[in-house]
């Protein structure tokens, strides 16, 4: 395999002081799938967005068949058969499945009237090309994030390239959408197409590519061949040391008091008779299937279901259900799924988003902001959860996922409470950022806060959880200690088949 099909020679990127990417080069060759794999914040979706058109670089050279390309948009990259697959979905949500898949070249009649039946017609094409079947007048907005992610691949696709840069594009999909997508990917390779994969699950890697680089701290580190490619191998180039294991190698603190007593927790259509109990310095996981109510649930218990009934109690006192404030009152905090749409705003700096949730505390008068209260307590959070980024007064945005879920916790641990309930930590998160987070849940346990921990990785919740609550269908399957939980017994409990057995 000659890497000469595409080049990256010298690449470095700044953004705001930061330097994103560092002389970096390497090579791919023509038709093979080249994963890019670091930690958040290395560079991988920059450099993607390099020869996409997004970024310019500020020097260096891309070579696409040895001929030297300076994209200053993705329009220029996309005439060069370059195409993207993005990780952050960009649609006009209020537009139509079709209008966005022919977004800037609409079919016309007699060349004034839009054609819609051919916008139509050629909006279910791209969709059948990677399998998928949608009502094409639905308004984006409508659909899930999932299928958002699926409608973004088949307009990538419907442009023909012979380039085309995947990132993350399995990180809003569910696991029978991932092996469709997988399966386009290899019929894609066997087209002869050049692609780019940038992900964090070394599984998909290792299914998928023929060669891997890694990148750290915006540098280039080194390539590995399908054959070199070991966990450990990826995991020593991606942090410079050697992890022996992600998670904290020792139960969470000795477990106190009940602090949040659910009975009875019925949401129509969600979830149905659900009885639990979380104590101080305890971390409960709760497993299950895409659907099964486990978000549903932890929504529910910080006020965000307006259907709920049941009791809920929070250290022996009755906590009124369907109200948020309520449940701030309480101690209650909530690190969402999609840290993105509910966990961050994400134009604001660091600043405004940690001290967002004790403004009510940061008055010096009735409607004065104390500014310098809230900045030394920003600041004192930003550090101890050692968020990587320009300054504290950089927006959101600009940080990496793990740094911008670091952000989100260090909202509600400013806040302090006790309970910390926890929705898929981890998603979009990088092994060195997750290993990091994995010891702060444990820590937040051994000083005595209560965690409810919802995660649809099932080694984070096995090794992480004092217990597991296993959903199906809206109802408790069932409830493992962690010495009995395993993946086998788990994912039994999840699908039904411990019942069939």
């Amino acid at each position: 395999m000659s890497p000469d099909f595409v080049q990256f020679r010298s690449i470095t990127k700044t953004f705001g002081g930061v330097r994103a990417l560092s002389e970096v080069s390497l090579g791919l060759a023509r038709g093979e799938c080249h994963g890019l794999m670091g930690e958040n914040g290395a560079g991988k979706s920059t450099l993607g967005k390099v020869l996409a058109g997004i970024h310019r670089p500020d020097s260096g050279d891309v070579l696409i068949d040895g001929r030297p390309y300076v994209f200053s948009s993705p329009r220029e990259a996309m005439k060069a058969r370059v195409a993207m697959v993005h990780q952050e979905l960009a649609f006009c949500p209020d537009l139509s499945v079709a209008e966005n898949l022919s977004m800037g070249q609409y079919p016309q009649k007699f060349g004034i009237v839009l054609d819609r039946k051919e916008l139509a017609a050629r909006a279910e094409k791209l969709l059948a090309a990677i399998g998928v079947s949608l009502d094409v007048w639905q308004p984006m907005r409508t659909l899930s994030t999932a299928q958002e992610q699926l409608v973004q691949i088949a307009s990538a696709i419907g442009t023909d390239p012979q380039i085309l840069v995947f990132d993350e594009p399995t990180s809003s999909l569910a696991e029978p959408d991932a092996q469709n997508l997988f399966k386009l990917i290899e019929t894609l390779k066997s087209r002869g197409l050049t692609m780019i994969y940038v992900s964090h699950r070394m599984p998909e890697l290792f299914r998928l590519c023929d060669r891997m680089s890694v990148l750290r701290d915006g540098k280039y580190v080194g390539t590995l061949a399908r054959d070199e490619m070991t966990h450990d191998a990826v995991v020593q180039m991606m942090i410079g040391r050697s992890v022996e294991d992600y998670f904290p190698q020792h139960l969470s603190g000795t477990k106190g008091d009940v602090v949040l007593k659910v009975k009875d927790f019925t949401s129509p259509g969600l979830f149905q008779d659900v009885n639990f109990e979380v104590r101080a310095g305890e971390i409960v996981g709760f497993a299950g299937l895409v659907g099964a109510g486990r978000s549903e649930i932890a929504k529910a218990i910080f006020g965000l279901d307006s259907h709920v009934r049941g009791q809920v109690e929070i250290v022996g006192k009755p906590l009124p259900l369907r109200s948020v404030r309520a449940s701030l009152r309480a101690g209650i905090g909530l690190v969402p799924e999609d840290r993105k749409r509910q966990g961050a705003i994400l134009g604001m700096a660091c600043r405004a988003n940690i001290s967002m949730a004790i403004l009510d505390r940061l008055r010096r008068l009735r409607f004065v902001l104390d500014r310098s209260h809230e900045k030394s307590i920003s600041s004192d959070y930003f550090s101890r959860l050692k968020v990587k980024a320009a300054s504290l007064e950089a927006p959101v945005s600009s940080l990496s996922g793990g740094n911008q879920q670091k952000v989100v916790i260090a909202k509600w641990l400013a806040r302090g409470g006790k309970l910390l309930i926890v929705d898929e930590p981890t998603r979009g998160v990088d092994v060195g950022a997750k290993a990091a987070i994995h010891a702060l849940i444990d820590d937040l346990a051994r000083q005595g806060l209560a965690v409810l921990l919802i995660s649809s990785e099932l080694p984070e919740v096995i090794n992480l959880s004092t217990r597991i609550i296993v959903m199906r269908e809206g109802h408790m399957a069932g409830e493992l200690p962690r010495t009995d939980a395993s993946q086998e017994s788990v994912l039994r409990l999840m699908t039904g088949a411990a019942l069939a057995a």
